[in-house]
Protein backbone atom coordinates (compact mmCIF):
# COMPACT_ATOMS: atom_id res chain seq x y z
CA UNK A 1 0.00 0.00 0.00
CA UNK A 2 1.54 3.52 -0.67
CA UNK A 3 1.37 6.61 1.61
CA UNK A 4 -1.36 8.01 -0.26
CA UNK A 5 -3.65 4.88 -0.22
CA UNK A 6 -7.05 5.83 0.70
CA UNK A 7 -6.47 2.66 3.17
CA UNK A 8 -3.64 3.98 5.03
CA UNK A 9 -5.21 7.30 5.70
CA UNK A 10 -8.45 5.06 6.72
CA UNK A 11 -6.71 3.58 9.32
CA UNK A 12 -4.40 6.80 10.36
CA UNK A 13 -7.65 8.48 10.92
CA UNK A 14 -9.65 5.26 13.07
CA UNK A 15 -6.33 5.31 15.19
CA UNK A 16 -6.32 9.14 15.49
CA UNK A 17 -10.33 8.98 16.70
CA UNK A 18 -9.68 5.89 19.21
CA UNK A 19 -7.04 7.74 21.26
CA UNK A 20 -8.79 11.20 20.76
CA UNK A 21 -11.91 9.48 22.40
CA UNK A 22 -9.74 7.55 25.07
CA UNK A 23 -8.46 11.12 26.25
CA UNK A 24 -11.96 12.70 26.19
CA UNK A 25 -13.45 9.94 28.11
CA UNK A 26 -10.42 10.32 30.70
CA UNK A 27 -11.16 13.97 30.71
CA UNK A 28 -14.90 13.42 31.05
CA UNK A 29 -14.89 10.72 33.82
CA UNK A 30 -12.14 13.25 35.81
CA UNK A 31 -15.01 16.23 35.10
CA UNK A 32 -17.41 13.62 36.49
CA UNK A 33 -15.65 12.48 39.64
CA UNK A 34 -14.13 15.84 40.83
CA UNK A 35 -16.90 18.18 40.00
CA UNK A 36 -20.54 16.15 39.32
CA UNK A 37 -20.64 17.34 35.72
CA UNK A 38 -22.64 14.27 35.05
CA UNK A 39 -23.86 16.11 31.66
CA UNK A 40 -20.18 15.61 30.22
CA UNK A 41 -20.77 12.12 29.66
CA UNK A 42 -23.90 12.65 27.28
CA UNK A 43 -21.86 15.90 25.82
CA UNK A 44 -18.50 13.95 25.06
CA UNK A 45 -20.54 10.54 23.64
CA UNK A 46 -22.22 13.18 21.04
CA UNK A 47 -19.23 14.72 20.08
CA UNK A 48 -17.09 11.62 19.54
CA UNK A 49 -20.13 10.52 17.75
CA UNK A 50 -20.24 13.88 15.11
CA UNK A 51 -16.31 13.57 15.05
CA UNK A 52 -16.57 9.94 13.43
CA UNK A 53 -19.03 10.98 10.88
CA UNK A 54 -17.45 13.87 9.85
CA UNK A 55 -14.50 11.98 8.95
CA UNK A 56 -16.53 9.46 7.69
CA UNK A 57 -18.29 11.91 5.44
CA UNK A 58 -14.83 13.37 4.30
CA UNK A 59 -13.25 10.52 3.48
CA UNK A 60 -16.28 8.16 1.49
CA UNK A 61 -16.21 10.26 -1.88
CA UNK A 62 -13.00 8.25 -3.08
CA UNK A 63 -14.02 5.04 -2.44
CA UNK A 64 -17.50 5.55 -3.57
CA UNK A 65 -16.39 6.91 -7.04
CA UNK A 66 -14.00 3.86 -7.60
CA UNK A 67 -17.25 1.51 -6.53
CA UNK A 68 -19.72 3.01 -8.70
CA UNK A 69 -17.06 3.65 -11.62
CA UNK A 70 -16.61 7.44 -12.04
CA UNK A 71 -14.37 9.34 -14.07
CA UNK A 72 -10.78 9.99 -12.56
CA UNK A 73 -10.81 13.42 -10.51
CA UNK A 74 -7.60 14.19 -11.68
CA UNK A 75 -7.56 13.08 -15.43
CA UNK A 76 -8.84 16.24 -17.88
CA UNK A 77 -11.74 14.12 -20.39
CA UNK A 78 -11.52 16.33 -22.86
CA UNK A 79 -7.92 16.31 -23.44
CA UNK A 80 -7.56 12.78 -23.09
CA UNK A 81 -10.21 12.71 -26.46
CA UNK A 82 -7.83 15.28 -27.90
CA UNK A 83 -4.90 13.34 -27.56
CA UNK A 84 -6.33 10.14 -28.99
CA UNK A 85 -8.02 12.30 -31.98
CA UNK A 86 -4.73 14.24 -32.76
CA UNK A 87 -2.83 10.50 -33.77
CA UNK A 88 -2.27 10.08 -37.60
CA UNK A 89 -4.91 8.42 -39.08
CA UNK A 90 -7.53 9.12 -36.44
CA UNK A 91 -10.31 11.08 -37.93
CA UNK A 92 -12.64 10.65 -34.60
CA UNK A 93 -13.38 9.05 -31.36
CA UNK A 94 -16.67 7.62 -29.37
CA UNK A 95 -18.73 5.59 -27.41
CA UNK A 96 -15.79 6.87 -24.43
CA UNK A 97 -15.50 5.08 -21.07
CA UNK A 98 -13.26 6.56 -18.89
CA UNK A 99 -13.44 5.48 -14.99
CA UNK A 100 -11.25 4.62 -11.84
CA UNK A 101 -10.51 1.22 -11.77
CA UNK A 102 -8.65 1.12 -8.59
CA UNK A 103 -7.20 4.41 -6.12
CA UNK A 104 -4.54 5.65 -9.13
CA UNK A 105 -5.39 3.15 -11.62
CA UNK A 106 -7.82 4.65 -14.65
CA UNK A 107 -9.13 2.40 -17.57
CA UNK A 108 -10.79 3.63 -21.05
CA UNK A 109 -12.88 2.10 -23.48
CA UNK A 110 -14.01 3.65 -26.69
CA UNK A 111 -14.63 3.12 -30.66
CA UNK A 112 -11.59 4.99 -32.53
CA UNK A 113 -12.68 5.55 -36.14
CA UNK A 114 -9.67 4.93 -38.70
CA UNK A 115 -9.14 6.74 -42.20
CA UNK A 116 -9.50 4.48 -45.20
CA UNK A 117 -5.60 5.11 -45.59
CA UNK A 118 -4.70 4.93 -42.10
CA UNK A 119 -6.36 1.24 -42.03
CA UNK A 120 -3.56 -0.51 -42.97
CA UNK A 121 -1.34 0.36 -40.29
CA UNK A 122 -3.74 -0.12 -37.60
CA UNK A 123 -1.50 -1.47 -35.58
CA UNK A 124 0.80 1.66 -35.51
CA UNK A 125 -2.16 3.66 -34.60
CA UNK A 126 -3.26 1.38 -31.67
CA UNK A 127 0.47 1.37 -30.25
CA UNK A 128 0.49 5.25 -30.61
CA UNK A 129 -2.98 5.57 -28.91
CA UNK A 130 -2.19 3.48 -26.22
CA UNK A 131 1.40 5.00 -25.51
CA UNK A 132 -0.32 8.65 -25.33
CA UNK A 133 -2.41 7.36 -23.16
CA UNK A 134 0.17 5.75 -20.71
CA UNK A 135 2.67 8.16 -21.03
CA UNK A 136 0.46 11.51 -20.99
CA UNK A 137 -2.72 10.64 -18.74
CA UNK A 138 -1.27 7.11 -17.07
CA UNK A 139 -4.37 5.08 -18.32
CA UNK A 140 -2.52 1.88 -18.72
CA UNK A 141 -5.51 -0.35 -19.49
CA UNK A 142 -7.55 0.46 -22.27
CA UNK A 143 -9.90 -1.38 -24.97
CA UNK A 144 -10.12 0.61 -28.01
CA UNK A 145 -12.83 -0.86 -30.91
CA UNK A 146 -11.78 0.43 -34.28
CA UNK A 147 -14.00 0.88 -36.96
CA UNK A 148 -12.98 2.11 -40.49
CA UNK A 149 -14.70 5.42 -41.36
CA UNK A 150 -16.82 4.01 -43.93
CA UNK A 151 -18.55 1.72 -41.76
CA UNK A 152 -18.26 4.06 -38.66
CA UNK A 153 -21.41 5.18 -36.06
CA UNK A 154 -22.91 8.11 -37.72
CA UNK A 155 -24.03 10.39 -34.65
CA UNK A 156 -22.25 8.24 -31.89
CA UNK A 157 -22.50 9.65 -28.56
CA UNK A 158 -19.21 11.20 -27.42
CA UNK A 159 -19.46 9.48 -23.74
CA UNK A 160 -21.13 6.61 -23.31
CA UNK A 161 -23.59 4.37 -25.46
CA UNK A 162 -26.18 5.27 -28.36
CA UNK A 163 -26.44 6.36 -31.55
CA UNK A 164 -28.77 7.03 -34.44
CA UNK A 165 -27.43 4.43 -36.41
CA UNK A 166 -24.73 3.87 -39.30
CA UNK A 167 -24.55 5.10 -42.73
Amino acid sequence: MQKGSVNIRALFLHNLSDALASVAVIVGGTLIILYDLRWVDPAITIGIALYILYLALTEIGGPIRTLMLGSPPDIDNSAVIAAMRDVDGVTDVHHVHLWQMQEHEAALDCHVVVAEDGWTRIEAIKGEIKARLSERFGIAHSSLEFENERNAHTNANLYGHGSNGHE
